[in-house]
């Protein structure tokens, strides 16, 4: 009866982690003219991924970004994410300018949002925060959408600057307030730089003294090797700051914009840093023995 259940458990939970990896759909470390890496690490034991989202996808001009956080987290946060990254693969293809697509994913989760939230485990207010990018193969200027999400960290020649938004707006959702007015914020992206983008459960998490991890500084400090050694280092540096796992759902990713003098360089592969279950960009989800 023991290695009865124990076979139906092993297959329920093979039958989970699929499911949760055809949602996320993890991207490809090449991308056009960018390199790519990323780090989810989900609050509840035994998943692969919880309330944080995010996803990229190729338009005609180049490729389109999405990340972005479910009020909530674990698996009651999946049917939320879902729908939202739903919209924005097919809304990637279908809108021509980044603020047609915020619209039109905030038409899409306001016509949704109730069918998929699930209110009997998380009855109070249901919204999604969010960061859209719109990065052309060509030219160096990237547009940015920012719907109540943590601001990107722009690293360039060893300097990282915080985009915050000029013309923010609130998150996907809130539907009882006027439709907003989406207008993209432009920056410049060049060959070399790296965009770091985040959830607020990274920049939340704090130290057993009370101290909230210091993204900003702690990814000013990092490596100057590539978007893997990038996310490699702050989720070492994470954990070392916490001294656990962290309580929330928390994702990274890294987009490097690389020239030709980069197309030949070496790749560092990531490797879990500890026990737990968890995805990046360089692994497979395993569970590794601690020792």
């Amino acid at each position: 009866m023991r290695e009865r259940r124990s076979r139906e458990l092993n297959r329920a939970r093979s039958v989970a982690e699929t499911a949760q990896l055809v949602l996320l759909r993890p991207p490809r470390r090449r991308i056009g003219p960018l390199r790519v890496a990323w780090l989810y690490m989900a609050a509840e034991d035994e998943t692969r991924i919880g309330g944080d989202l995010f996803a990229i996808a190729r338009s005609d001009r180049g490729t389109r970004v999405i990340i972005g956080d479910v009020r909530g987290k674990g698996l009651a946060a999946i049917g939320e994410a879902s729908m939202v990254l739903g919209a924005f693969r097919e809304g990637a293809h279908h809108y021509g300018t980044l603020p047609e697509l915020a619209a039109g994913l905030e038409v899409s989760v306001c016509r949704s949002l109730e069918d998929v939230a699930d209110t009997d485990h998380d009855p109070g207010e249901h919204f999604i925060t969010a960061l859209l990018l719109d990065v052309p193969d060509h030219g160096t200027q990237v547009e940015m959408v920012n719907l109540g999400h943590p601001p990107p960290l722009l690293l360039h020649d060893g300097k990282v600057t915080v985009l915050h938004a000029r013309r923010p707006v609130p998150p996907l959702g809130m539907c009882e307030l006027p439709a907003p007015s989406h207008r993209a914020d432009p920056f410049t992206f060049e060959s070399g730089d790296t965009l770091l983008l985040y959830t607020d459960g990274v920049i939340e998490a704090r130290s057993p003294k009370g101290a909230f991890y210091p993204l900003t500084e702690r990814a000013a400090s990092a490596p100057a090797s590539g978007p893997e050694a990038l996310i490699r280092h702050i989720h070492h540096d994470l954990l070392n700051h916490i001294g656990h796992e962290p309580g929330d759902d928390a994702a990274l990713l890294a987009i490097e914009r690389y020239g030709a003098h980069h197309l030949h360089r070496s790749h560092t592969t990531a490797r879990p840093l500890n026990g737990r279950r968890r995805l990046d960009s360089d692994s497979k989800p395993v569970a590794e023995d601690p020792s």
